[in-house]
């Protein structure tokens, strides 16, 4: 069976990182403690989006396994694997409806939207907005339209988030024993999904071609790393059997190929994000390509 080991190695290195944030560095000084669980968590669900692709076993089941107890605590690893894959399909990326990792909003939708949500989401659409107000806003959609599923009957996700409660519940107890408090590992939470959001940014935009709609950003740093090379992010969504150590050789050696396959979509650096859209909205909120607009 293949075991990809980089993979299998950080696994590890995550749990005890932070199982130090949690039992270790909280009576020594608790901003560290914090700190350090925030890219903890953070690195965990990078490491789950491995594993829904198959990695680091080719049992996916496996795989899933080592990664399953989500350690952010608001989100079930089967349905962020379930969205993702259906992510995946690229004649529907951005597409307000069938793209469930869509930031696009349907224009008819925003119309009716009411001003103050309005100037939530145009701040949203910032990456200083995204970064403050992002985990808000998307756990709010994300929860929202999982609860009307469950409503509406569809029982296999109601037993998903049973199933979540009582892995929760487990993971919250482990941490109430700890001498991490409860509100710092909360905010941690939010913290981490804050620091996913700076990857989610700019991953796709609207284009009339579907190979159009992905990045690259030719990073290499911390964020990079938290994100395990997704930012190469066109290459993943050609390849995304391969793992994340192997994203970068695999981008250079073909560099030319894939920035014409994405139409230049590209970002030299997470600093340059930084500068051109801390204060400035890269996109507006309602599709600028869906009919009506």
């Amino acid at each position: 069976m293949r075991i990809e080991w980089p993979t299998l190695g950080l696994i590890g290195f995550c749990y005890g990182l932070w199982g130090v944030a949690l039992a270790v560095l909280p009576p020594i000084f608790l901003p560290a403690a914090v700190l350090l669980a925030t890219l903890t968590i953070a690195l965990h669900a990078s490491l789950q989006h491995e594993a829904l692709h198959g990695h680091p076993f080719e049992n996916n089941a496996l795989s899933a396994a080592l990664v399953f107890v989500s350690l952010n605590l608001c989100i079930p690893f089967i349905r962020f694997r379930d969205q993702h894959l259906a992510h995946h399909l690229d004649s529907n990326l951005t597409d307000p409806y069938d793209d469930p990792e869509s930031n696009y909003l349907d224009p008819a939708i925003w119309r009716g939207l009411t001003k103050p949500v309005q100037l939530i989401l145009i701040a949203n659409n910032t990456l200083l907005g995204r970064l403050i107000l992002g985990p808000f806003v998307a756990l709010w959609i994300f929860w929202s339209d999982d609860l009307r599923r469950m409503r509406g009957g569809d029982r296999a996700i109601l037993r998903v988030w049973l199933g979540h409660a009582v892995l929760t519940t487990a993971v919250v107890y482990l941490i109430v024993l700890s001498p991490m408090p409860i509100w710092a590992y909360f905010l941690s939470c939010y913290f981490a999904m804050g620091i996913l959001k700076i990857r989610t940014y700019l991953e796709h935009q609207a284009h009339e071609r579907a190979t159009g709609r992905t990045v690259i950003i030719e990073d290499r740093g911390l964020l990079a790393f938290l994100f395990l090379n997704n930012n190469f992010h066109v290459v993943h969504h050609q390849h995304p059997k391969v793992p994340w150590y192997e994203l970068p050789e695999k981008y250079f050696a073909n560099r030319e190929m894939y920035l014409k396959r994405n139409g230049g979509y590209l970002y030299k650096s997470y600093a340059q994000i930084f500068r051109r859209h801390m204060f400035r909205a890269k996109d507006p909120v309602p599709h600028p390509l869906w009919p009506g607009n």
